[in-house]
């Protein structure tokens, strides 16, 4: 079973970063993406970004390409997303998850697991 914990979000002004972690206990089955989705207020989660843990290939949503960078670490063991130059439009709850292949990385139902919600919020 795998479990992600994931941490880091906070109240930000615009222009501002943040940096999200994502720990992950993984068991005897292995997962070999993990991703983040977020949830602003009165929408649909979505997909911002996901990594491919084994070769590191990064797959970004349009809003957040050259402003948001997903990493691992090489433990293979914790994940982030920095991001950066923070508009009010990136303000909801992001949450961390994981799945085992590198395919329909947008829909929210091909991923198995996920860890609880951490608030970001980009406000004056």
């Amino acid at each position: 079973q795998v479990q992600l914990v994931g941490s880091g979000g906070g109240l930000v002004r615009p222009g501002d970063s943040l940096r999200l972690s994502c720990a992950a206990f993984r068991g005897p089955f292995s997962t070999r993406v993990m991703g983040w989705f977020r949830q602003a207020p009165g929408k649909e989660r979505e997909f911002v970004a996901a990594i491919d843990w084994y070769t590191g290939e990064a797959k970004y949503t349009d809003s957040v390409k050259g402003r948001f960078t997903i990493s691992r670490n090489d433990g293979g063991n914790a994940g982030y997303l920095q991001m950066s130059a923070l508009i009010p439009e990136d303000t909801a709850i992001y949450s961390c998850a994981a799945k085992p292949f590198w395919r329909n990385l947008d829909a929210p139902l091909e991923w198995p697991y996920w860890g609880q919600g951490t608030q970001v919020t980009v406000s004056l």
